[in-house]
């Protein structure tokens, strides 16, 4: 198995404070690696780290194969990267941007600046200064810009911010496309979790500075299961019927308002009379499967998620 980047006890202290802890992560060649954890968990120091912008307090990282130092320009000049909010000269335009990105990337291939613009949909803006463009458009120029000298490892701190549910998808696609046809590959971040579900190869989980798990999407699909979820503004009386008269205990209440029951020998429609029987009002009742989003929050809020 080839891994293109890899960290080993990856740790940064800021003012005495241990922001990063420990963090091993392996990103093999030629997948979506989806980068996961709530806002100020570590996603993007560690990014930091990954392109040198921050220095490691202690550990290692690795990409290609070889140790990342102060002076791995070589190493740097592979990868392509938004971290944070994209900047550009704003009184030129798409165009001249990527150009001087080129020139000090020491990238000459001219053409493939049209390309990357066609690719992220910001073709047709002839003339127009950067000033003038949308959140979203900034954005797109963003990831042009981080693909336009085809990078083999793409670094995207949350990329689809500021962006509308089709560029969003749009962006999906695009990064699919640009792993399968490409070759290049991604370590991606979101707080969208539909989104890396759909993408994503992998997903590594980070909370309070420490990566709390590394596993394959494939396994966290094999691990679905199905349930039927109940909204009703009586939980307790619920749970009381649940238990008492359906003998059901295989069950979780998220919120003091949803139960999910993951007991299938009661049928659905049995549930629902009984509960109605016995006075409890149900607000809706679906059968579902468990999802990348329940995988995420069972990990935050219990820790390490036993297969």
């Amino acid at each position: 198995m080839t891994y293109i980047l890899r960290t080993k006890q990856l740790t940064k202290v800021f003012n005495g404070k241990e922001v990063v802890s420990n963090v091993s992560m392996n990103v093999r060649k030629g997948e979506i690696y989806g980068f996961l954890g709530p806002n100020g968990a570590g996603k993007t120091t560690i990014m930091k780290m990954i392109t040198n912008l921050v220095k490691p307090t202690s550990g290692e990282i690795s990409i290609f194969g070889e140790k990342l130092t102060n002076t791995s320009y070589h190493l740097l000049g592979r990868m392509g990267t938004i971290i944070n909010y994209p900047v550009f000269f704003d009184k030129l335009t798409a165009k001249e941007n990527l150009d001087l990105h080129c020139e000090y990337m020491g990238y000459y291939n001219k053409q493939a600046i049209d390309e990357a613009l066609k690719l992220v949909n910001l073709q047709d803006i002839e003339g127009k200064a950067v000033k003038d463009f949308s959140l979203g458009m900034k954005q797109r120029l963003g990831i042009a810009r981080a693909i336009t000298t085809k990078p083999e490892l793409l670094i995207l701190d949350e990329p689809i911010n500021g962006l509308d549910p089709i560029g969003i998808k749009e962006f999906r696609q695009l990064f699919k496309h640009l792993c399968k046809e490409y070759g290049i590959t991604i370590l991606v971040s979101s707080h969208i979790l539909g989104e890396i579900e759909q993408m994503a190869d992998t997903i590594g989980v980070i909370n309070h500075g420490r990566l709390i798990e590394e596993v394959a999407m494939e396994h966290i699909r094999e691990q679905h299961t199905e349930y039927i979820e109940l909204v009703t503004n009586n939980c307790k009386k619920a749970t009381f019927v649940l238990d008492h008269h359906l003998q059901l205990s295989n069950f979780r209440v998220i919120d003091n308002q949803i139960i999910r029951l993951y007991d299938s020998k009661v049928p659905q429609s049995d549930i629902m009379k009984t509960l109605v029987l016995h006075d409890v009002l149900i607000e809706s009742i679906h059968k579902k499967n468990s999802s990348l989003e329940d995988y995420f929050f069972a990990l935050l809020n219990g820790g390490k998620k036993s297969a």
